[in-house]
């Protein structure tokens, strides 16, 4: 039952996302699996992009809270909660709202929104690193969530982290290191 609940809720968000406008697949025509750029209009527009990795950290993360939170709840239970979490998520952050705050907060500042293959390819991502966590439990995936916040910072100048902070309470600091690598 969890299993087509999660198919349910990731139906559910691939309906909402089209009834936000959001297009299928690169508003640019360019139907390539993944973009390694950030700063362009093909950004969040592919099934992987660089902030896949930060979607994977979700994951983790959510992992370790749902494991806080809700330990006597069977693991499959407990990934249907995260999916619907990260797929709500999906859809709230393609709101015209927050395409807004990352425009005027983040690096984002031709942020589109997502198109709905790299929404699908984000929740498949967060399943992932959900997943990861199980698997290789806490002090591996504590190290990997580092380690990727590292490179991150190095290859994109932004992280899970990063973006949080920026979305909540922007610091120009941060923003002006960002954009003048």
């Amino acid at each position: 039952m969890p299993w087509l609940l999660i198919f349910g809720s990731t139906i559910l968000s691939i309906f909402l996302l089209r009834m936000l406008g959001r297009v299928w697949w690169c508003q640019q025509g360019d139907y390539a699996p993944w973009s390694w750029e950030v700063l362009s209009a093909h950004n969040s527009q592919h099934v992987i992009d660089p902030y896949t990795f930060t979607h994977i950290l979700h994951g983790i993360l959510f992992f370790w809270i749902a494991s806080l939170l809700f330990r006597k709840i069977p693991l499959a239970w407990r990934l249907l909660i995260a999916i619907s979490v990260e797929s709500a998520w999906e859809v709230v952050e393609n709101t015209s709202a927050i395409i807004e705050r990352y425009r005027e907060a983040t690096i984002s500042l031709d942020y589109y929104g997502d198109s709905i293959i790299n929404s699908l390819g984000d929740i498949a991502s967060f399943g992932f690193g959900f997943w990861f966590a199980y698997k290789i439990r806490f002090w591996l995936s504590l190290a990997f969530f580092v380690l990727v916040e590292i490179i991150l910072l190095f290859w994109i100048r932004d992280s899970l982290i990063l973006n949080i902070i920026m979305l909540i309470y922007p610091l120009e600091w941060i923003k002006h290191w960002q954009m003048n690598p």
